[in-house]
């Protein structure tokens, strides 16, 4: 985590040289920046960092964070430390931005009393916020899943369903579908069909789908990205879930192809054409690609080579091909 110490005293300065041996932080002491603005500069650091420690009262640390606080999946951790080093208060965005992990970490290191109120965590349960961070998913919905969280709350059961069995059923949650009140379920898909009827589901994303892309020389941009979207509409694959786009390397300059792996937020990967002529006999190839580019497949055989199964073959598609895969975890 990327971590900023605010500091308003000399209490503050030994406090935040004494974590620093342990932690590498950054340190704003009011004892050594001229014109020192809290506001100012809590709302800098509030967009350049992971977590802002203050030392100081609540109150302080409160009237500076609030004109910024935006969401619980954007905002940076916020914990407060009192300038005797009695307390560490996580205060802000405790299970997404970390600050419950780390005012236990700055706890034990200044031998201090760590102060955690998320009542998930007081009750021993794993909030589906914590699963989606544990495990690199993406939450679908954050309403649902406060919802979810307040329904643990209040004992309530809620049953959990991974359709990878990747993941062993958290702390908390139950299997008894006949007195369930909602569900939490982890999947690639877009609509995810279940028999759960009125009860409150929340949808955790994983991104394990690849794509493999073949295009003519210049392809539209915009034209592939709504080509892929739809194919993966079509296929009931949530785009959130597009892990990785991988071509031949022959392409690795493709603009195309380059932009549909950040609009996907996904990685680029590119393959030789000497690793795709050792598979391409495994799938139907191509003359015209072959006498261009000098293999006769593309799309199939990157998907394999990226560690994925092949869930849609080859689509001509106007100009590109296209493949979808799916990561092969018992590969690894």
């Amino acid at each position: 985590m990327n971590v900023a110490l605010i500091s308003l005293n000399k209490y503050g300065d030994v406090i935040g040289k004494k974590i620093g041996d342990f932690i590498p932080i950054h340190i704003f002491s009011k004892n050594k920046i001229e014109n020192f603005n809290i506001v100012k500069l809590t709302e800098k650091l509030m967009k350049d960092y992971d977590a802002i420690i203050f030392v100081s009262s609540t109150g302080i640390a409160v009237r500076a964070i609030a004109p910024f606080i935006k969401n619980k999946s954007e905002d940076p951790a916020i914990i407060v430390v009192d300038i005797l080093g009695k307390y560490v208060i996580s205060l802000l965005s405790g299970h997404l931005g970390g600050a419950n992990e780390l005012s236990k970490k700055i706890a034990k290191i200044i031998n201090a009393e760590d102060i955690i109120t998320t009542a998930t965590d007081n009750l021993n349960l794993k909030a589906p916020d914590i699963i989606a961070k544990e495990n690199n998913l993406i939450i679908d919905n954050m309403g649902d899943a406060k919802c979810i969280s307040a329904l643990m709350v209040n004992g309530e059961n809620i049953i959990f369903e991974d359709e990878e069995n990747l993941i062993h059923t958290p702390r908390g949650y139950g299997d008894n579908l006949e007195t369930a009140s909602g569900v939490v379920y982890v999947t690639n898909k877009l609509n995810y069909f279940n028999t759960y009827g009125k009860m409150a589901v929340l949808k955790l994303i994983r991104k394990n789908v690849i794509i493999g892309v073949g295009c003519r020389k210049d392809y539209s941009i915009e034209a592939m990205q709504n080509t892929v979207r739809e194919k993966l509409k079509e296929y009931n694959i949530d785009e959130r879930a597009v892990k990785i786009v991988t071509s031949c390397n022959i392409k690795s300059e493709e603009k195309a192809i380059i932009e549909l792996g950040k609009f996907f937020g996904a990685q680029f990967k590119t393959f030789s054409r000497e690793d795709i002529k050792s598979i391409e006999h495994k799938y139907k190839g191509s003359k015209f690609v072959e006498g261009h580019i000098g293999v006769k497949a593309v799309c199939e055989p990157c998907v394999e080579l990226s560690g994925g199964k092949i869930l849609v073959n080859k689509l001509n598609l106007s100009g590109m091909t296209l493949c979808i895969g799916k990561e092969i975890y018992n590969a690894r």
